[in-house]
This record gives structure tokens, sequence and C-alpha cells, in this order.
């Protein structure tokens, strides 16, 4: 079997799928990674041919225009066609010269779904966020919805999908590129107990488990409690940190906080605190007894798959999502503010209400219990066709 594969230039929609990738190829699958170059020795070390999308005018590769995308929704809807407009010449070419049996597209690369549209071969959608649906949309602050109402409320909508049908893409609005409906084969990378309302996804959706790294590093511990921080790459809130740095120095505790480039701003650190660029998180969540985190979909689940309840500090809406999942399920505790007794506080709960553990043990066992890249497999050979090419 053939497979192209797309993606959006992101390290949390791409590493989760690098195992199933993996998997696939080893079964003797051909997968045609459809990518970018800093993505490209993760994509080649699983087994697919990397395809660079780089160089084709791809505006999404854009930071501030990424950063625009949340703001503005008509600019996000011209920057979606735009993006699949400046590679139609190259994915078109590609696609004819592969012959594909199969096109897995992240579920926010939308490119990939209108070019299963475009050439009439059977999709699956990559979701490595919640899925979401009329129900479980409810969890998102600003629910796609609302957005698209708003959309289809602006003229200027109709125009970008005129382009597209220009260039040979049967869509028929926005909400068929948007939107997966309960006939769309679909991979979420969690379980049905932590997706929220699962029972109302139809059986097209395949709950294959979070994607774990194996650990390449050890840490000691070195004390009774261990907290592990990290907000993710992007963050740069330097009082948050400053104010952990603050609260948890006079604590026994050990603490290890992944900072980013954020490092060399702090001075005087306590001894009980390391403060590092980047971590093994697999090898410190092994070790870690709460952590404090972002509540972006890779790390929490991590986090929980390592049994260690958490605290939330969301900064997104689909971070938000997240943890108001997590909350729910009664496996951590949501930070109220960044002050000192603020963040204290929610770790000492943590740490001390046994009831946080128990739960986030809960959400570790649905996970293993999922048929993860063996299952993800199967699933994508009855759909694409099984016989490996």
């Amino acid at each position: 079997m053939r497979i192209a594969w797309f993606c959006i230039p992101a390290h949390g929609h791409t590493n989760p799928t690098l195992n199933v990738v993996k998997e696939l190829t080893n079964a003797g699958h051909k997968v045609y990674y459809f990518s970018f170059a800093m993505f490209q020795n993760k994509i080649e070390e699983a087994g697919a041919i990397s395809i660079r999308c780089d160089g084709y005018d791809f505006e999404m590769e854009d930071k501030e225009n990424a950063d625009r995308v949340g703001k503005d929704k008509v600019f996000a809807t011209e920057l979606l066609v735009s993006s699949t407009l400046a590679l139609d010449e190259m994915t078109t070419e590609k696609i004819q010269e592969i012959q594909p049996d199969l096109i897995v597209s992240d579920s926010v690369a939308f490119w990939g779904k209108l070019v299963a549209m475009k050439h009439h071969i059977p999709y699956v959608s990559s979701t490595t966020t919640f899925a979401f649906n009329r129900f479980s949309a409810k969890y998102m602050k600003e629910t796609p919805w609302d957005i698209l109402k708003m959309l289809f409320s602006m003229p200027r909508i109709n125009k970008q999908i005129r382009r597209l049908r220009e260039k040979g893409y049967p869509v028929k609005s926005l909400l068929e590129i948007v939107q997966n409906d309960n006939e769309t084969n679909t991979l979420v990378y969690t379980s049905e107990y932590f997706q929220p309302c699962s029972e109302t996804f139809s059986d097209c959706y395949h709950f294959i488990g979070p994607s774990i790294r194996d650990m390449k590093e050890s840490y000691v511990k070195t004390a009774d409690k261990t907290v592990y921080i990290s907000m993710g790459t992007v963050n740069q809130n330097k009082e948050f940190y400053r104010n952990c740095i603050r609260a948890f120095g006079k604590t026994d505790w050990q603490v290890i906080i992944s900072m980013g480039t954020n490092t060399e701003q702090f001075e005087n650190i306590p001894d009980n605190i390391q403060i590092y660029e980047s971590v093994d998180q697999m090898a410190v969540l092994s070790i870690a007894d709460a952590f404090i985190t972002h509540c972006g979909m890779n790390s929490a689940s991590e986090g929980l798959y390592f049994e260690v309840p958490l605290v939330l500090f969301p900064q997104t809406p689909e971070q938000g999502a997240v943890a108001k999942r997590i909350s729910e399920l009664g496996a951590g505790v949501m930070l109220q503010s960044i002050s000192e007794y603020d963040i204290l506080d929610a770790l000492n709960r943590v740490l001390s209400d046994k009831s946080y553990k128990d739960n986030a043990v809960l959400i570790a066992k649905s996970f293993r219990a999922c048929g993860g890249a063996k299952e993800a497999r199967t699933f994508l050979e009855m759909v694409g066709g099984q016989t490996p090419k």
C-alpha cells in the first residue's frame, strides 16, 4: 500500500504520527510524508520518504501568519486557500507519480484533505487533539461552529471557495473542508475514556491512545517529591517562572524546569531547583510526582500516561479544552493565578490529595488499553487496501 501523509509544520502534530508511520513502513507499506525541512530527519528515521513543502510560498510557515490565524478568521481561510494553491502543482505532480492508495492528513492540514477530494483517493484524518463535533466542541471557549457562523456571514469566503474550484477542487462549502463528520475515517491519538463525549462518535473514529516516545536519558530522583514544570516551547512568561522559583525554593522538593531559551534570565537559583533549556520529558515524568503544564495535548497525555497528577495552566482554547477534561476527570487542579501563593497551593493540593493520583492512574490505564500504532496500521490497511506495494 502507498500512503501520502500530510502534516502542518508543528512538532505537536508531527511527533505523534511517527510511531504509526514506523509501524506502516516496517510492515512493508510505503509512506510519502509531505512536510518541512525541520522534520525531514525524524520522518526518514521512521522509514518514510520525506517530500518537502518548503519553497512553495507556503504562507503557513510564517510565524506571524500562524499567530494571526487564531485571531482573524477570514485571514485564516484565505491562508488555507493560498497555501493549498501554492502547493497545488507540486502535490498534483507527486500524487500522479506516487499513485497512493490512501491519503492521511492532519486534521488541520486541510490541503491534504483537499488533495484527497480532488484526486478521489480514500482519506483518513489524523487528529492529534481531541476529536470535535457539536457535542465535544463545548469544551472550547470558541467553538468551531461559532467560528463558522461568522465565516459564512462574510462574502470573501465564497471568493476563496471559487479559487479552489477553479483549480479542480470539488468544494461546495467551507464546512466541507474544516469539519469531519461521523462518516470521516479518523485516527485520534487518545483513549475513548479521555475523549470528551466519545459516545457521540461513530465507529469511523479509532481512538489509538497517545504516542509515547522511548526514554533516551535518565534523571535521578533526589527528594521525596519531584515536581516537573514545562510550558511548551512558546511560553515566555518570565513572571510565572520567577514565581515558581521563589515558591519552590522554600520547599524540600526536587524541582525540574524545562524553560526553553528563558534559562539565562534567572540567577541565584536555589539548590533544589534544576533548570534546563530542554529535557527528555519521558524520563523526567517517570520520576515526577506532579507536573505543571500548559496542557498541550501531547504533554498532558504524557504526564497522565506516567500516572502523574497535573497542575493545569492552559494558554489557548485548545489547551483549555484539555485542561477542562482533566479537571472533569479529577486528575488535575486548575491554576487560579501565577502568584506564588496560588502556585504553591495548587501543588500542595495535587501532592496531598490521593484522589488526583488515583484518577491519573485511571486515565493511564485507558491509554495502555488502546491498540496504539498496530491498531492504526490495521485500520489504515482496511481503508486503503491491505497489500503492500
